[in-house]
């Protein structure tokens, strides 16, 4: 029996699923437990939870109608303990382990005839902590749905009570002409608005040769970077903006010295980021599949000057937010759910090789709430999102904040960036001259 039906832009994501170009967001979490780690006992605990989770239990299948769609159902041979694995690490051989083995874990993509998740429990990291290393697939939910599906594998935080509402009764039931009337109207609305959007994109269209471009490969390579929160809101503080305009300054500064080290020309260039946005509301259900929008951010990597970034970003920030997430070339998220999900069949593999058109690089923010959160007791220490690379780019970027930390997740093409050690420590000394400034 068919579940629910996957959007068009899930299916788009499927599409562009490759050996190359996996489509799965992934998270390095690391925890530091009090005591010994027992590992079995932790990978029970795990599969239990993963079991009560719808969303972990169902695989994509193909529909009838619409041609080239396809609706999740529930996989009859699934066994959450399939999903999970442990992998006890050694330092003898890696100055890095985690980041080693985490790079290989993360290049490897997720089968698609299953559900679309994988997790891997790491132990014998330094100071007896131990990580959570989670694959969704992009097509199973977006990076604001994608903690919902997290957080049912830490323990449980205590419910919070609600006050419900005691205004005016259900609305009166409309006529059966007035519902055709708003269904017109949204559907008119939306073409509109579609065609607006395919225009900006194609407006935006620039020459192919971005400068962090990179051959198809199946290696990854990851890097984790942490700052301070308290030294994000001090910038904010002295130069004004929002702390995500801080964070890209921060990474704008240390992209211009990863250029520079890789013998490229960063004066006078900019690169440009896709930020996606999140169009979930409030009040909507927290697992269903994408809902997206993005701004297109021009990074000011040829500016030398950190203060001087972070005004150009402020800027660059401040006319997408008055253009609005439905507006402009970077909605094409949206644009793509429009459209029917047999033009993603055919033509989104194809479509995809286009990005460096558009954009040189994501830039992603992943929701965290600020709650303390725990596994079996223990507390969670770090959280790294990790974005999917899209095909022929070099990096992708994601953030999240939790406590008292910026965590940022680096990935790079294997093939395009032999150690992204160089771009963890940009971001650690553009923070560094941007705090100076303050």
């Amino acid at each position: 029996m068919s579940g629910p039906q996957l959007s068009a832009l899930d299916v788009a994501f499927l599409c562009l699923e490759s050996e190359t170009t996996p489509m799965h967001m992934g998270a390095v979490v690391t925890f530091r437990p009090h005591g010994q780690v027992h590992a079995r006992k932790l990978t029970s605990l795990l599969a239990e939870r993963a079991a009560r989770i719808p969303k972990l239990r169902r695989r994509p299948r193909a529909a009838l109608f619409p041609p080239g769609a396809a609706s999740w159902v529930e996989d009859p041979t699934f066994v959450a303990s399939e999903h999970i694995s442990h992998h006890h690490l050694s330092s003898l051989y890696e100055p890095d382990p985690l980041s080693a083995y985490a790079s290989r874990w993360m290049g490897r993509p997720l089968d698609t005839g299953k559900p679309l998740w994988n997790l891997h429990l790491v132990t014998g990291l330094p100071d007896g902590e131990f990580a959570l290393l989670l694959k969704l697939h992009h097509a199973l939910t977006d990076g604001a749905g994608a903690y919902a599906v997290a957080s049912g594998l830490l323990d449980a935080l205590p419910r919070k009570v609600r006050r419900v509402h005691s205004g005016a009764g259900s609305p009166a039931p409309r006529s059966p002409v007035d519902a055709i009337k708003d269904v017109l109207g949204s559907t008119l609305a939306q073409a509109g608005e579609s065609a607006r959007i395919a225009s900006s994109v194609v407006r935006a269209t620039r020459s192919p040769l971005s400068p962090i471009s990179a051959p198809p490969s199946t290696e990854r390579r990851l890097g984790f970077a942490r700052l301070d929160t308290a030294e994000i809101r001090r910038i904010r503080r002295a130069h004004g903006g929002t702390a995500n305009d801080v964070v890209l300054a921060v990474l704008s500064g240390a992209l211009r010295e990863w250029m520079i080290n890789r013998g490229q020309r960063a004066d006078d260039r900019t690169l440009r980021a896709l930020i996606p946005v999140s169009m979930r509301r409030r009040s909507a259900g927290q697992l269903g599949g994408n809902k997206l929008s993005g701004y297109l951010c021009e990074l000011p990597v040829g500016l030398d000057d950190p203060v001087d970034r972070l005004l150009a970003v402020q800027r660059e920030m401040g006319r997408n937010k008055a253009a609005g997430p439905a507006r402009g070339a970077g909605a094409f998220p949206l644009l793509a759910d429009r459209m029917p999900p047999i033009l993603h069949r055919l033509g989104t593999k194809a479509a995809g090789l286009a990005t460096p058109l558009l954009f040189d690089l994501v830039v992603t923010t992943v929701p965290v709430p600020p709650d303390r959160l725990t596994l079996d007791g223990t507390r969670l220490e770090g959280v790294y999102p990790f974005v999917p690379l899209a095909p022929r780019q070099a990096v992708g970027i994601a953030v999240a904040t939790y406590r008292d930390s910026v965590h940022i997740g680096l990935q790079a093409n294997g093939a395009a960036v032999s150690d992204v050690g160089s771009l963890r420590d940009g971001v650690l000394k553009s923070a560094s001259r941007l705090l100076d400034t303050a």
